[in-house]
């Protein structure tokens, strides 16, 4: 009995860990931040207002509830600012992005998947391998890549192709190149674990029965392939979508991402109130798709009882 006690006790604790981290780390910031966004910003310390005292009591924190104010709400969805037009563009670059990222990595997972399982290995450390280097530096890289001067206008010149240098740098298409490159391990490895899962006698059995190798890849294959889509999209969308750094170093003056709006809002207005609000509601806009998902995955494993 002592025995089945200590690994009961065992077993609510192994589960308890991940929620007290999903606690400390993501529910109290995040309420933390929902606070500062229904405050109002004042020239103090800290810069909003109010602020909870808790030696104040009951009267205290009824007085705390009715100062706060989703002004600033109404502020980050007015028409007279940025901020709607940048979650647009943000939207529309990562979606693109998204969908050039599979059309890169689906190729590259499938012949990965299909390579003979002695260098699957390899292939996979060299996919991981980037991640071995500074985000940062790799992207600065990129600047002296597409740079005027850079690798690729020399590359292309001494080619022949072009007669004058390429303005790709400060470009929404340098953003492009720096996402793509930035995530593609992200949109790789869960590709390249559905497809590798993949049971080859059902391709065999299509082969046998006389269907061409395209039509295979596209009812078996694909198909198959979906959650490894699904997944991958995720976990490549929803961190473009708050892409900061790539757009800030790579992009030019017209390229507008909520993460740079958020910055400036943050850095030049001083306005920790408007910033927090920005940033719950690109937090709410990224739960709609990691709902749908988890829909989906759901009616799955109901279909397949």
């Amino acid at each position: 009995m002592a025995m089945a006690g200590e690994k009961g006790w065992g077993r609510r604790f192994v589960i308890a860990v991940p929620y007290l981290w999903l606690l400390a780390l993501f529910l109290v910031p995040f309420l933390i931040v929902l606070k500062i966004s229904l405050s109002q910003d004042m020239i103090a310390q800290p810069p909003y207002a109010p602020v909870f005292d808790a030696a104040a009591g009951w009267a205290g924190f009824k007085d705390f509830l009715s100062q706060l104010s989703i002004a600033n709400y109404f502020y980050v969805l007015s028409f007279d600012n940025e901020f709607i037009a940048a979650y647009g563009s943000s939207l529309l670059i990562a979606g693109i992005s998204t969908a050039l990222l599979l059309l890169v990595g689906y190729p590259i997972a499938y012949a990965m998947a299909r390579a003979p399982k002695g260098i699957q290995p390899m292939l996979l450390m060299l996919v991981i391998l980037p991640f071995w280097t500074s985000f940062l530096i790799r992207v600065y890289a990129w600047i002296g890549i597409l740079s005027p001067e850079g690798f690729l206008n020399q590359l292309l010149d001494a080619l022949g192709l072009i007669s004058e240098p390429l303005q790709i740098l400060n470009t929404d298409l340098a953003v492009y190149i720096g996402i793509v490159y930035s995530y593609l391990p992200f949109m790789v490895l869960p590709l390249y674990s559905a497809l590798e899962k993949l049971d080859g006698t059902l391709l065999e059995a299509a082969e046998d029965l006389g269907c061409p190798p395209a039509k295979a890849f596209w009812t078996i294959t694909f198909p198959l392939s979906l959650p490894g889509v699904a997944a991958g999209a995720l976990l490549c969308f929803i961190p473009a979508v708050g892409e900061f750094v790539i757009p800030d170093l790579l992009g030019g003056s017209d390229t507008l991402m909520i993460g740079k709006s958020l910055w400036t809002e943050f850095t030049v207005n001083r306005s920790w109130t408007a910033s927090a609000a920005v940033a719950v509601l690109l937090l709410l806009l990224l739960v709609v798709p990691i709902v749908i998902y988890q829909n989906l995955q759901a009616r799955e494993l109901e279909a397949g009882r």
